[in-house]
């Protein structure tokens, strides 16, 4: 057998990390599966996201990890549900002991970033938008670099660029696409494969919007009105993305994938108990047929919007096999050549290349959703759930949580394919499929409940460091 020299390895290692695709990952903040041309909204063009549609592999049943934002996020960056990483709702800090996409992207030669929303750190401080003391801020979780913002930001928007506050004069969504642009040119320059994550902050509240976003919708709610304008540059910031890579002639060496993480805003007003702030609905419905919004274990707070395109490597098509944000790591590692050990072995996803050339019959793996004590368990066409529905907590439009926390959880199970507007619940109807499905739920459950007390991590333990500062 020829022996290689440690030279000619090191030549195979370099063509290997060249010929490696880009990745960026987008994901838009509070954007309803509805809220798209291609899917006919009745007041939104989206005509950036529709050619990226046109050109891409359109999920049509591609599902957030979990219907909040932190939660939803720990699952992009671990391919593991939220519950498991520490992320146990909105505002937790993730486990520092989570094996992260971002550093398995850099274990493997690429160049990282992370631009936009981050919200997996607890540290807020009222002066600066993630300080470099913060323990959980991206550079602490595999990004090389990082343009971010622990929660929300619009126009002009403050940041913090590697630990220094920085603001910056513009639409929020266009000043990530070209800080985003610029990483991307500068590693191109090195001969380095670029991973990012870009993530926005719109259509999150607070809302805001540049007037000539907002003109199409002058005859609706001001809310919404500003909601659809962020938006409208949010999909204007898409085109420019795509067309900053064609012009640095790396599109086709790129993979962009955008989704959402989680639902749409409801159509009625909320006021919060706790501060009295008023919260106007936005109309037209955020969520189409689908019921439920963001927070809602029902299709609309968890089906989001899913396009990959990857041109020259994925046929534009439609699918309707059930995906997930979970299943983005296991995807990335066979798409990048990433090493399988860099992500925990304990983990809830499935890669999706077979799904980029032709449609499976059945997904083999059902997808588990977990959060603050609400279950579910997504088995092809089948959904079931264990729920406590926000709905009926809601009083003259507020959200009243005593009468919530009032409420008994109950068992839900829907057949998305003949009732995806989930009005039939079939839990006394189909006994077998329910107690099934519960059984598998349960099992799945024990595991993550092993999980959040350190079960996967080489010590065993979640280390004090991975939820708080040590004493």
């Amino acid at each position: 057998m020829r022996r290689l020299t440690i030279g000619t390895l090191a030549c195979l290692v370099t063509i290997r990390v060249l010929a490696a695709p880009n990745v960026i990952l987008v994901m838009a903040d509070d954007m309803g599966w509805a809220q798209t041309g291609y899917y006919d909204h009745p007041v939104l063009e989206t005509p950036n996201l529709d050619a990226m549609a046109a050109n891409g592999l359109r999920m049509d049943r591609f599902y957030s990890g979990a219907p909040q934002c932190s939660t939803a996020r720990a699952t992009v960056l671990t391919g593991r549900t939220n519950d498991r990483t520490g992320v146990l709702t909105v505002g937790s800090s993730i486990n520092k002991q989570e094996k992260t996409l971002s550093t398995a992207f850099r274990n493997a030669g690429y160049t990282t970033a992370h631009f936009g929303k981050w919200h997996l750190n607890t540290v807020n401080t009222p002066d600066h938008p993630m300080p470099l003391s913060d323990p959980h801020n991206p550079g602490e979780l595999g990004f090389d670099y990082w343009l971010s913002e622990t929660n929300q930001f619009n126009l002009d928007p403050l940041f913090s660029r590697n630990g220094t506050a920085e603001r910056i004069q513009g639409e929020s969504s266009e000043v990530l696409v070209d800080e985003t642009l610029a990483f991307i040119e500068q590693a191109h320059r090195q001969d380095k494969p670029a991973f990012v994550l870009l993530w926005y902050a719109s259509p999150h509240r607070p809302f805001e919007a540049l007037e000539e976003d907002m003109e199409a919708f002058e005859d609706w709610p001001e809310a919404s009105r500003v909601h659809h304008g962020e938006i409208v540059a949010m999909d204007r910031s898409i085109g420019t993305l795509r067309q900053g890579l064609r012009d640095l002639e790396i599109a086709e060496n790129t993979l962009v994938w955008f989704t959402s993480d989680n639902g749409g805003l409801p159509t009625f007003t909320v006021t919060r108990a706790s501060s009295g702030e008023v919260l106007p609905g936005v109309v037209p419905d955020s969520t189409g047929h689908l019921r439920g919004f963001k927070n809602s274990f029902y299709e609309g707070g968890i089906r989001v919007p899913g396009i990959i395109e990857w041109p020259g490597h994925l046929k534009p098509r439609i699918s309707n096999f059930p995906a997930s944000t979970l299943d983005m790591f296991p995807t990335l590692i066979e798409v990048a050549g990433l090493d399988p050990d860099d992500m925990n072995e304990v983990h809830d996803g499935i890669s999706l290349v077979p799904v980029f050339d032709a449609e499976p019959p059945r997904r083999g793996r059902p997808l588990g959703f977990r959060v603050q004590g609400q279950l579910g368990w997504l088995d092809n066409d089948y959904k079931l759930i264990y729920y406590r529905d926000y709905d009926k907590a809601m009083v003259d439009g507020v959200w009243d949580k005593e009468i919530f926390d009032s409420l008994t959880q109950e068992w839900e199970l829907y057949n998305l394919i003949d009732d995806p507007s989930e009005q039939d619940n079939l839990i006394e109807r189909q006994p077998d499929i329910a107690a099934r499905m519960k059984a598998e739920l349960t099992a799945w459950s024990a595991s993550v409940d092993r999980s959040t007390e350190g079960a996967d991590y080489p010590e065993g333990r979640v280390l004090p460091s991975g939820r708080a500062e040590p004493e």
